[in-house]
Order: structure tokens, then C-alpha cells, then sequence
């Protein structure tokens, strides 16, 4: 692997590249290691990506199967393979984190996603989680739905690390940083606080944007509409980025920062380029700046570490992000109406994945108590 371009990301251009996936080979055979080694500085996982480690090898049948003899619930055997990997990924980040004093170096696990929309549960969830992990680079991911946002302000007065996922518009994206600084003001005014070990990042989807408004400029089909492909996801992370850089300036934000808070930087999630047509290196080549982190699938890293451009690119032709927006919605694509989609999906696709995979091990679990 070619290693200066990811290291270049963080030491000349401020972004922070971190890994999504995990597995328990990474663990074993020292892949992890070797990607923190080579400039990885974070990593992120979801139900999608556990159902597929878990049901796509043979790594976990040793400990399932003592999970089994010992009882109990097929959902808190679940969670304890989970939360093996969660932990040794943990370990293995343990130095960077300290190294970075608190910049880096996390590892986020995601509540039950059946309760996306249910606010008191994913606090109580997210509560559990930070608890029984207790590690400081552990951020517990909470779904930044309507019904997230209270269960997010809360967590950060709490003192805790939030990753908020799924978020598809900017108008979400502002209530999800309001949510950050709101919670860090009530957790300021509570006895020994310290706002410089509270951690987050908000995640902002990219390639599903691009996929989705794509298929429906082709549906328009004019020619005004298809000059518009692929655009649509990258001139959002543009406008959103704008929106992380007013957000965290003047004196509100000033006032937190004096007493060490930091910011909640923007990560760009789902940056794997879903259209062949597109280069591959697509969202991370126009994503970067400081203070940002892109999370890449494996293959993203190696295309990037191969033939990526480490330059800052996500403040470069603003103008043209916010001329591209309003001409998305002059050809007749409603992106309030894309956010609600993909937020639909996103959360009935980690459902999916998390209750097939326990349907899975219900079964594998009968057959071994046969």
C-alpha cells in the first residue's frame, strides 16, 4: 500500500481518514493494526457491516458456540460478539487516541436500530452502551433522526461521545450541530466538567445522494436535468461544510471553545462510488479540508492510497455547489424530498441487516443445541 497520500490527509490537510468496516480477522491477523500503521485514525461499523462479518465466516463460531452452551438471549449473544470486536478495535486505537490527546484514534458502534424512531430508547441504549464499554475512544452512533436529536443533546450533557449517523439534508444537519452545542452549554454547568474529552462527528451520507437524485434526473430526463448527474451529493457536502464553518464561529461557539470544547467535525460517510462511471476516488478526492473526516471502505482506500489527490478541495468553487443546489431544484428534484427517503431506507436497511442476522443465529443456535 502506498502510504503517503492517507498520511497526507491528516498531516497536510487537517482530514482525518478512518476505516468502515470491522471484523474479527482484522483483529487476529493484524489488518487493523497494519491500517492504523498506515495513516487509518479512526473506524466505524453498523449492523450492515457486523451481519456480514459474523455471517461470512467462520471467525465467530467458537465463541457462538460457548455463547450457546452458557444460555441466555440470541440478541445479548449478539452483542457480545459485537462488542469483543468493538473492544479489541479499541485496543488497538488506544495509542492514537492518547498519542492525538483526544483527536483521534475512535471506534463508533451503533445502537439497535429498531429505535431510530424512538427517542427515551436510543438515550437508554446509548447510555448502556458508554457504560458497559467505559473506554474514552468508544463513540456509541445514534441515527440522526427527529426522534434522535433529544437522545443526542443529552448524551453530549452527559459528557459522552456521539456519532450521529444517517443524516441526508442540511437542514437536519443544522439541527444535529445545534443539538452538539446545546448539549455541551447544559454539560458545561454541571460539577467537573470538561468540555475537551467530549467527542463527535456528524455523518453526513454522500454516494446514496448521488445514486438516488441520479436515477431521478434520469427519470426527467431532459437535457438540463442529466447535466446535473453526479453532482448533487458533493455540492450538498460543500454546502454543509459552509454550514459547519458558521456554526462553530463567533461568540456562542467561542464562549465553549475557551473552556476547551471542540468542534463537532462533519464525516463523510458512504464515500464508496456506487456509479461506475465515476471515478473512484470520487468522494474522497472532492471532500477534503480541515477539520473533516472521510470513513472508507476498504476498497476506497486502497483506490485512493493508490491514485487519490490530497488537496483541499471541500471550500473550492462554492459558488458552483450553491449553483448546482438551486439548479436541482429548478429541473424539478425535491431534495427535502431525497432526505426523507434515504433516511427511510438507511434506517430500514441497518434493520434488515440486524434482523437477519439475528434470525440467523436463532437458527445456527437450534442446530447446535440439536
Amino acid at each position: 500500500m502506498t502510504v503517503d497520500r492517507l498520511s497526507h490527509l491528516y498531516y497536510e490537510q487537517g482530514q482525518s481518514p478512518w476505516l468502515d468496516n470491522l471484523k474479527r480477522s482484522y483483529l487476529t491477523d493484524g489488518t487493523l493494526r497494519d491500517l492504523v500503521h498506515h495513516g487509518i485514525r479512526g473506524l466505524t461499523s453498523n449492523p450492515t457491516i457486523f451481519q456480514k462479518a459474523i455471517q461470512g465466516s467462520s471467525d465467530y463460531d467458537d465463541q457462538f458456540r460457548a455463547l450457546v452452551r452458557d444460555g441466555g438471549e440470541i440478541i445479548g449473544q449478539y452483542w457480545a460478539m459485537v462488542l469483543a470486536d468493538i473492544n479489541g478495535a479499541l485496543d488497538e486505537f488506544a495509542e492514537l487516541y492518547h498519542g492525538s490527546y483526544g483527536g483521534d484514534g475512535f471506534v463508533s458502534v451503533e445502537v439497535d436500530p429498531g429505535l431510530a424512531h424512538d427517542g427515551p430508547g436510543t438515550e437508554a441504549a446509548a447510555r448502556a452502551l458508554h457504560q458497559e464499554v467505559a473506554r474514552p475512544n468508544l463513540m456509541v452512533k445514534i441515527p440522526g433522526t427527529a426522534a434522535g436529536l433529544p437522545a443526542i443533546r443529552q448524551m453530549i450533557a452527559e459528557g459522552r461521545n456521539i456519532n450521529v449517523t444517517l443524516i441526508f439534508s442540511l437542514d437536519r444537519y443544522q439541527q444535529v450541530m445545534d443539538a452538539y452545542i446545546d448539549g455541551l452549554e447544559q454539560y458545561a454547568g454541571t460539577v467537573d466538567a470538561d468540555l475537551a474529552r467530549v467527542a463527535s462527528v456528524a455523518s453526513f451520507f454522500i454516494s446514496r445522494v448521488d445514486s438516488e437524485v441520479d436515477a431521478r434526473l434520469d427519470a426527467i430526463g431532459t437535457p438540463e436535468a442529466l447535466e446535473l448527474k453526479g453532482k448533487a451529493a458533493i455540492a450538498q457536502a460543500k454546502l454543509a461544510y459552509q454550514a459547519f464553518r458558521r456554526t462553530f464561529s463567533g461568540p456562542r461557539w467561542e464562549a465553549l471553545a475557551a473552556d476547551g470544547a471542540v468542534v463537532q467535525r462533519p464525516l463523510w460517510a458512504s464515500t464508496s462510488t456506487k456509479n461506475p462511471a465515476y471515478p473512484d476516488t470520487l468522494y474522497v478526492d472532492q471532500l477534503i479540508g480541515p477539520d473533516t473526516v472521510n470513513t472508507l471502505p476498504d476498497a476506497t482506500i486502497e483506490a485512493f492510497a493508490d491514485h487519490g489527490t490530497a488537496a483541499r478541495t471541500i471550500d473550492t468553487d462554492v459558488a458552483g455547489a450553491e449553483t448546482t443546489w438551486r439548479r436541482l431544484g429548478e429541473v424539478g428534484v425535491d431534495m427535502d424530498d431525497v432526505a426523507e427517503k434515504l433516511e427511510r431506507d438507511g434506517v430500514a436497511s441497518f434493520q434488515k441487516s440486524f434482523d437477519d442476522l439475528l434470525a440467523a443465529l436463532a437458527t445456527k443456535a437450534e442446530q447446535l443445541r440439536g
